[in-house]
């Protein structure tokens, strides 16, 4: 198991591991937006709050979360980890010779995303402490559905995005997700071998496409309970 220890601790192995979880954690996105999308229904949250015990009592859902905490995890370290190598590469080898082109703001994520990465796994902690933490150990109201009695966490969510500064913050999050994704979306092809001429050029579109509809589409939610409910 030496060879499958040094692989990991490569940087190959590395980027590897980054893509992998990088790939589990875009699908994840999704997921995670079509759910939250119900906290627009003008329902007071019914259809929110029995998605979210569903998610929080399915056995497989709750084994599938372990696989995401872990992800997020092992993604947020292997990152670092690359982050400060290539740093550290690059100071040795100084100004002498610089062969990146830029290209936008593509360009702008891929060497910031050593940041981008820290101010999103600062944003996780600060949700999942608001928002999941309360979930499963709160002291949360208790809401009833056709005598079905679920934790009322719409109330809690409401709550947060009555604060106009937590909504400018979740909001500028997503600015920082979305750049974050505009390159690691196709990052994450590229380093699997994924590279193909008919391929590649429709992964980078929908990369951007999707860069932008995924933020843009979490970032709406806050906003919108904030000016209408």
């Amino acid at each position: 198991m030496s060879w499958f220890s040094n692989f990991l601790t490569s940087s190959i192995g590395r980027k590897v591991v980054m893509s992998l979880t990088g790939l589990f954690l875009i699908v994840f996105l999704l997921i995670h937006l079509v759910g939250n999308l119900q906290l627009l229904y003008d329902d007071s949250g019914e259809k929110f709050n029995l998605y979210a015990k569903f998610m929080t009592t399915n056995p497989l859902i709750k084994t599938v979360s372990y696989l995401l905490y872990a992800s997020i995890l092992i993604h947020a370290i292997q990152g670092w980890l690359l982050w400060s190598k290539n740093r550290k590469a690059r100071g040795q080898q100084g100004y002498a010779v610089k062969t990146t082109r830029s290209t936008g703001t593509n360009s702008f994520a891929a060497s910031n995303m050593g940041w981008l990465g820290t101010i999103i796994f600062v944003f996780i902690a600060i949700h999942l402490y608001q928002f999941w933490l309360q979930m499963k150990l709160g002291n949360l109201p208790m809401a009833n559905y056709d005598g079905e009695q679920v934790k009322d966490l719409y109330a809690i969510v409401s709550a947060a995005y009555e604060n106009l500064g937590f909504v400018i913050f979740y909001v500028l999050s997503m600015v920082v997700i979305a750049f974050h994704l505009l390159h690691g979306f196709q990052s994450a092809f590229q380093t699997l071998g994924i590279n193909h001429q008919k391929y590649t050029p429709f992964i980078k579109g929908l990369g951007k496409v999707y860069s932008i509809l995924i933020p843009l589409g979490f970032a709406i939610i806050p906003v919108y309970m904030y000016l209408f409910h």
